[in-house]
């Protein structure tokens, strides 16, 4: 294993966990592209259908929003990245975290699915595109209700 993953790695119980501290990285990178995300919104994009304008700020606030959220993603009970790879890859989770709420997995899910599917259809101006963004929706509500726990 490479230095970089080692370093976010920690034994617990003699089970190789992924550090938390992680969620401030992803946050920081979801950050910076959430604000670049913005700025081209409100100063470069200029759509032919007015209304897609929206649709990018819709994007970039759920994007923004949700990014502040990943950073407090440490201090939850579980914050690990599961549950976004069991959004897009379910096959190849082990059965025992199938169950398991992952507050900054959903929430990383929710963005990319999301918000990533609100600026694809924003960009294209083309609706078709937005099939993923229900799912999104379905990881931000999962990922808030996971606070439950």
């Amino acid at each position: 294993m490479g230095n970089c993953v080692r370093s976010n790695l920690r034994d617990l119980g003699g089970r190789r966990s992924m550090d938390p501290r992680i969620w401030h990285k992803v946050a920081a990178v979801s950050g910076m592209a959430a604000l670049g995300l913005g700025t081209y919104g409100a100063h470069v994009f200029k759509p032919e259908n007015p209304s897609y304008k929206q649709v990018w700020q819709t994007a970039s606030l759920y994007h923004l929003v949700h990014t502040a959220a990943l950073v407090s993603a440490p201090s939850t009970k579980y914050p690990n990245i599961v549950s976004f790879f069991l959004l897009f890859f379910p096959l190849f989770i082990p059965h025992t975290y199938l169950f398991l709420p992952q507050f900054g997995g959903l929430l990383t899910a929710g963005i990319v699915a999301f918000s990533g599917t609100c600026y694809m259809v924003a960009l294209r101006e083309d609706r078709k595109f937005s099939t993923l963004a229900p799912f999104g929706g379905f990881a931000f509500i999962a990922a808030w209700a996971t606070l439950l726990f």
